[in-house]
């Protein structure tokens, strides 16, 4: 028995190993010394480079759903879902159509990539994480485990953002017409982190080496190396010296 569907139409580079019962589209271009687990689905159009693992049961590629009352009425044609190389897939992982990772970045078990979204070099994306669509995340961030990253945000290069912290893009909290051509993300300039459990309010920056502390309420833009807390956060004091991106 067939355990395997491997498109004629894909192209599988040198030493690409590849799990049982995998699924394997038209149009698929696959790198060199690559590892696919077992009960992975890489969805047509996808472009994977070399070395690169994807654990089992994870979905590349996927195609967005919408609801009949979504706010997203568009048809769009995305390009198709890219991963560079050297990176690392893990188990249960879903990755949309028209996301791009770059090299050497690490998304963990369970994290989902919604469609549009841009990942740096050397990222992590920690487990069970949500990148929500049309967002950009830079090169060496942190992305920790069950971040909800909104739609909309802006995330640079070197942020640091603990496990639980939750983002928001809607101030209307989806009531009222007037919300719609409003949603804005979250911003994080280079260097900016977020602590553990920190809710972010829609639209507002934290600017480099800017620190939101464990379990603050963001209701304004963190300035340039402040550290803020509180609910609702308010300066605390400076981001010590030895901290700052620079010292590093």
């Amino acid at each position: 028995m067939e355990m395997n569907y491997i498109s004629p139409k894909s192209k599988l580079g040198n030493n690409v190993q590849i799990g049982r019962f995998a699924v394997i589209e038209d149009d698929v271009v696959i790198g060199e010394n690559c590892i696919i687990g077992h009960n992975v689905i890489i969805h047509k159009g996808t472009v994977m480079g070399n070395n690169v693992r994807v654990d089992d049961n994870a979905v590349i590629g996927k195609e967005p759903m919408r609801s009949v009352n979504s706010i997203f009425k568009d048809n769009k044609k995305f390009e198709p879902c890219q991963i560079n190389d050297e990176c690392l897939i893990g188990a249960g992982v879903i990755v949309y159509i028209g996301s791009k990772i770059g090299n050497k970045t690490l998304v963990a078990d369970l994290a989902v990539i919604r469609e549009d979204v841009s990942i740096g070099e050397r990222t992590i994306i920690g487990k069970g994480a949500t990148i929500e669509n049309f967002c950009t995340v830079g090169s060496n961030c942190k992305i920790q485990t069950n971040v909800y990253l909104t739609a909309y945000s802006e995330v640079e290069d070197y942020v640091f953002i603990a496990p639980c912290v939750v983002t928001s893009n809607d101030n209307y909290a989806a009531r009222s017409k007037e919300r719609f051509g409003k949603f804005k993300g979250v911003t994080v300039k280079k260097g900016g982190r977020i602590g553990a459990g920190a809710v972010v309010l829609p639209g507002k920056t934290i600017h480099e080496d800017g620190f939101a502390a464990a379990g603050s309420l963001v209701t304004r833009d963190v300035e340039k190396a402040k550290i803020v807390a509180g609910v609702p956060a308010k300066i605390f004091n400076d981001v010590p010296q030895e901290q700052l991106l620079e010292n590093q």
